[in-house]
């Protein structure tokens, strides 16, 4: 509604602005480290956090409650979540730890936002996963990287349709355009 915005902070909370009056309005508690990333779900009645905590919670933007249960990702840290455009779905992406000494790489998970079900894992990346948007149609989910890389993939088959790698160092921010035909990136290059 224009009215709120939400934002995670360094104490795990998640907290609910007033605009009008720049104050906080509620906190949501539940992560224990660091919330990196936030989502409004399209009708702004939920909002989904990720943490470094490495999971992810969906808040009742009425009653400040969790719903479901906390997703446990399988990611160390959570730095990016996302809902799909008809709010079935969420991505979740971060960091996986590395194990035995080698980097594991990174995934991009997809959770039921019903259910709270691990839907498909997306591999590729080989860095953490920073940011994530989903075109308008819900058809391709893109993912932007620590390793460099802008990944998009199609979600009718979870699987990778082209890697872009423009950048020369962390990919930090990616947005589509409402008419889902241009993607922009920043990068810690500066470009």
């Amino acid at each position: 509604d224009g009215k709120k915005v939400v934002g995670g902070s360094m104490d795990g909370e998640v907290k609910l602005w007033d605009i009008d009056t720049c104050k906080v309005i509620a906190k949501w508690t539940g992560h224990t480290k660091e919330v990196a990333s936030v989502c409004w779900s399209r009708d702004g009645r939920r909002v989904l956090s990720g943490s470094n905590d490495g999971t992810a919670r969906q808040w009742d933007v009425e009653n400040g409650e969790t719903i479901l249960r906390p997703i446990v990702t399988g990611h160390t840290l959570v730095s990016a979540v996302v809902y799909s455009p008809d709010m079935t779905l969420m991505a979740i992406g971060g960091w996986d730890e590395p194990r035995n000494g080698k980097n594991s790489g990174s995934s991009v998970k997809i959770w039921d936002a019903k259910t709270g079900k691990l839907v498909a894992t997306l591999k590729g990346h080989i860095h953490s996963v920073h940011c994530l948007a989903w075109t308008g149609d819900g058809k391709t989910l893109i993912s932007g990287s620590f390793d460099f890389s802008i990944r998009t993939w199609d979600t009718t088959k979870w699987e990778q349709i082209a890697v872009l790698k423009e950048h020369t160092l962390h990919v930090n921010a990616i947005a589509i355009s409402p008419n889902g035909r241009i993607l922009a990136s920043a990068s810690a290059d500066y470009t």
